[in-house]
């Protein structure tokens, strides 16, 4: 499934069926159990991340999600990456920049989140809305976008070089999509605090962001830092597809129990006696 959505530059997302099921020939009900059933590997393969950095193992992964609004981040978050403890996940949802992130470098709050040894990491939006809403929106001169994506990269082979897999995944929702999510959250009072009038401002720039998003991945893209697209429209294959994401990044990894520091068949005695 991996090799059918990395997103190999030169990419054409008009060309990407977002209710496609890339890799998956089941359906709604064959992919949930799908998920349920990888639930369980993805929660001990990150236990065993965790516990080897107990002992000073330095791997970790970071998850960067991007997205237009309503295609399921939060899904991932409750449904993917939910199904595992807790302890061992470091979520940062960056929003728009305060006037002290404004002040610095463009990387730095990043920086700040960056998982630590045996974490998953994972940025519901990250350092590439600087390179998307910034470009569409005009938020910076065209030079300093261009240099941004010669700075991502640098910054992504540091990230890499210090022990952390990185997983870039945009999902990928319809216009048409959109539309039915937002008229859901107006239709239901118990969606309307997730309803924001923006979304509708940013509906009328989707061939703009269509291009940035291309550009984004065509400058960015590595074998060391791939980018993924993950048709969205239908919800359950997009949450079985980044799990599968995850999934194959910790077996790769294969992290292991650390042993004991302590002699163990001594310590049943002592327990035993106590």
């Amino acid at each position: 499934m991996d090799d059918l959505l990395r997103a190999r530059p030169p990419v054409s997302l008009a060309d990407i069926d977002t209710r496609a099921t890339p890799g998956f020939d089941g359906d709604k009900v064959a992919g949930e159990q799908a998920l349920a059933a990888g639930a369980d590997e993805l929660s001990q393969l990150q236990e065993r991340l965790f516990a080897a950095s107990r002992a000073g193992d330095e791997r970790r992964i970071l998850l960067v999600l991007q997205a237009m609004d309503t295609a399921g981040k939060g899904g991932i978050l409750r449904h993917v990456v939910g199904a595992v403890d807790p302890q061992g996940v470091a979520i940062a949802a960056f929003k728009k920049p305060t006037p002290e992130e404004r002040a610095e470098h463009f990387l730095a709050r990043i920086e700040r989140r960056l998982p630590g040894p045996g974490m998953i990491g994972v940025f519901d939006r990250s350092h590439y809305e600087d390179v998307l809403i910034a470009r569409v929106r005009e938020l910076a001169p065209a030079d300093e976008i261009e240099r941004r994506y010669g700075e991502i990269r640098d910054f992504e082979r540091r990230v890499v070089d210090s022990g952390t897999r990185i997983v870039k995944v945009m999902l990928h929702i319809s216009p048409d999509e959109q539309k039915q999510r937002l008229q859901e959250r107006l239709d239901r009072p118990d969606k309307h605090w997730k309803y924001n009038p923006g979304d509708v401002d940013e509906r009328m720039l989707w061939p703009q962001y269509m291009q940035a998003y291309e550009r984004a991945i065509a400058e960015t893209d590595a074998d060391h830092a791939p980018w993924f697209v993950v048709p969205a429209d239908r919800k359950w294959f997009a949450r079985l597809a980044v799990q599968h994401l995850l999934l194959n990044e910790l077996r790769a990894l294969d992290p292991q129990w650390p042993a004991a520091d302590f002699d163990v068949e001594a310590e049943k005695v002592r327990l035993a006696a106590s």
